[in-house]
């Protein structure tokens, strides 16, 4: 479909500077004449650098609005929603540890943010495309899905990946924010009309992630060995996850929205699959062996409702959009790899950021250790 033949297109991105959204607004940016919208707080650390290579990238266009808001200010999300063609909802509390400690917090983000969002864009009556990413977290630690230990991984003991049928196991006060709001999404389409889509993810990894050890694991082991800093691994290493890299990713918001008569109203699972599978202990070679560097690491007790294994089964929305996921795991590291070697001014700040209190521990331990 030409630029021409699409009409125009409004595009709101809440969360829009951070790893997804900022990474989505660049793709539009580069293949589309949208208009691109970014609502987002700014309190993701490396965001503001996001926002700068946006706007450098569309320059005096025009087509690039910001606004600096929070979701859980009802009224500047409604202002902001009036005129969107489509919404993409990223903008979140992203950490379970967080949501611990925090429970409150959590919830007015992920769950009252998110029905901010969903009552503007009903009281507007355009009825946009709307996309949420939700979070496998919401299937809990798969009790019904017994595993068994390899020497550097954990497998099911029978089946697959995990598919839209699994029950939900809401574990951990993030599980259920997230787990809630995904239902909230998907009920507007059914209750109020509006084409909704939530994809359930796995791990997606890519440029202009900047991980911590609660969010963005792959980023975050990639970068700590370049900078020199060690880690905490929670449990034995072997826990798996599928991959998936960014690109696959927007090419699946994009199939989305072109299939939309077919996956409105419905939720999917996205990820890399058991071909993009990797451990924690794998995936740290991959990175020594990349770079040359020792990832420095210790181990610690798992934290509650970790799953220690977690591989999507992608079928139905393969079978819906014709999607499937490219980048392999190794790959997807060499570019993230590259792109650090590009843009290694943005991390300096980060090298001297201060410790949290597990990675104090971490770098206590190694020192007794030496």
């Amino acid at each position: 479909m030409s630029r021409k033949q699409e009409g125009f297109r409004s595009i709101l991105i809440f969360g829009g500077a951070g790893f997804i959204g900022s990474n989505w607004a660049h793709r539009l940016l580069d293949t589309t004449d949208a208009k691109i919208h970014i609502f987002d707080n700014l309190s993701r650390p490396g965001v503001r650098y996001n926002l700068q290579s946006l706007q450098r990238k569309a320059g005096n266009s025009g087509r690039l609005q910001i606004t600096v808001a929070d979701v859980r200010d009802a009224a500047r999300v409604e202002k902001a929603v009036r005129f969107a063609t489509e919404i993409y909802h990223f903008a979140a509390q992203v950490a379970v540890t967080t949501s611990v400690n925090d429970p409150r917090l959590d919830f007015d983000v992920n769950l009252g943010g998110t029905f901010n969002v969903l009552e503007a864009a009903r009281k507007c009556e355009r009825k946009p495309f709307m996309l949420f990413t939700s979070t496998n977290k919401v299937y809990g630690q798969l009790a019904n899905r017994p595993v068994i230990a390899r020497n550097s991984h954990y497998e099911f003991l029978s089946g697959t990946g995990i598919s839209e049928s699994q029950p939900l196991d809401l574990h951990s006060p993030y599980g259920c924010s997230k787990g809630a709001a995904d239902q909230y999404w998907r009920d507007y389409a059914r209750i109020y009309d509006l084409p909704t889509v939530v994809f359930r993810m796995s791990c997606v990894c890519g440029p202009r992630q900047f991980g911590t050890e609660d969010q963005g694991w792959v980023a975050h082991f990639l970068y700590s060995a370049l900078h020199g800093r060690p880690v905490v691994i929670y449990g034995d290493g072997r826990q798996m996850r599928d991959l998936l890299y960014i690109d696959d990713l927007l090419r699946a918001f994009e199939l989305a929205r072109e299939h939309q008569s077919k996956t409105r109203g419905q939720v999917f699972n996205i990820g890399g699959g058991a071909e993009h599978a990797i451990s924690l202990l794998h995936l740290i070679a991959e990175v020594e062996r990349l770079t040359g560097r020792t990832l420095d690491y210790a181990f610690d007790e798992r934290r509650p409702g970790d799953q220690l294994l977690y591989i999507t089964d992608t079928g139905r929305f393969e079978e819906v959009t014709g999607w499937k996921p490219e980048v392999r795991p190794a790959q997807a590291l060499k570019k993230m790899y590259d792109w650090w070697k590009r843009n290694r001014e943005m991390f300096p700040a980060a090298e001297t950021a201060e410790m949290s209190p597990s990675m104090t521990a971490a770098l206590e331990q190694l020192s007794r250790v030496a």
